[in-house]
C-alpha cells in the first residue's frame, strides 16, 4: 500500500528546465552580449564554475571567473524567486494526494533557497512534509541516498513510496533502490520518453487526470 510520495522538482513539478539551458545566454544578455549558437548545450554538462570559466574565455569578459559565476547564479536565483511556475495540474494533483493521507517530500538537486522560494511562491510548499536537497544527501541522483533520506524523513519504506521523476537516470536510481517509480513527461526529455515509460511502474503525460492515476497506483 502506498503511504508516501517523493517528487523531483525541476522538470517534474516545475516547468523549470529551460533556465538550465538558457542561464548562460540570459546572463550574457544582461551584459548586452549575444550568446553563441548552441551555448546552452555546451554549458549544460558543466558545473557553474566551469561554465563561468568558459564564458570568460570565449567571450573575453573582463570580469573575474568568481564574478561571472555569481552572475550566473544570480540569474538562476531570480528565475526561481520570481518566475518559475508549476506544471499544469500539479497543484491540484498534490492537493488530492494530500487529501488521501499520502505523506509527501521533495527531493531535488537545486539548492534549498531556490527550492523553497519557488515552491512557496507557487503555493505548494506547505503541502510537503519534507524538502531534501542533494547537498544534504552528499550526492546527486546517480546514487539513491537522496531518495532514502527523503523516505526516512516522511517515515515510509521504499516499497510503499512513489518517486515522481522526469529524468531517466534518476528514475533508474530510484527503481534500483526499491521505490515505486512514476515517470513524468517533460519537453526537455522528449528523446528518452520511451525508455522512461519502460523504466517506471507508472507514467504521467501530465498532472491533469488524478482520478485515472489513483485508480491504478493508489488502489
Amino acid at each position: 500500500m502506498i503511504r508516501g510520495a517523493i517528487f523531483d522538482m525541476d522538470g517534474t513539478l516545475l516547468d523549470s528546465m529551460p533556465i538550465w539551458d538558457n542561464a548562460g545566454a540570459l546572463y550574457l544578455a544582461s551584459l548586452d552580449i549575444r550568446a553563441e549558437p548552441g551555448l546552452g548545450k555546451r554549458l549544460f554538462p558543466m558545473t557553474v564554475p566551469e561554465a563561468a570559466a568558459y564564458l570568460k574565455q570565449t567571450c573575453a569578459l573582463s570580469l573575474s571567473v568568481a564574478q561571472i559565476e555569481e552572475g550566473i547564479r544570480g540569474t538562476v536565483r531570480d528565475f526561481y524567486f520570481f518566475k518559475a511556475e508549476l506544471k499544469p495540474g500539479a497543484a491540484g494533483f498534490l492537493q488530492r494526494m494530500q487529501a488521501r493521507g499520502i505523506r509527501m517530500a521533495v527531493a531535488t538537486v537545486t539548492d534549498r533557497n531556490c527550492t523553497e522560494a519557488a515552491l512557496a511562491r507557487t503555493g505548494v510548499l506547505g503541502m510537503f512534509d519534507a524538502v531534501l536537497t542533494a547537498d544534504e544527501a552528499g550526492c546527486g541522483k546517480d546514487r539513491p541516498d537522496l531518495y532514502l533520506l527523503a523516505a526516512r524523513s516522511i517515515g515510509t519504506q521504499p516499497g510503499q513510496t512513489l518517486v515522481f521523476e522526469d529524468a531517466l537516470y534518476a528514475a533508474r536510481t530510484a527503481s534500483s533502490a526499491g521505490f515505486v517509480t512514476v515517470g513524468v513527461f517533460d519537453e526537455s526529455g522528449r528523446e528518452t520518453q520511451s525508455s522512461l515509460r519502460r523504466e517506471c511502474r507508472y507514467y504521467l503525460s501530465d498532472f491533469t487526470d488524478f482520478a485515472a492515476f489513483a485508480a491504478d497506483a493508489l488502489k
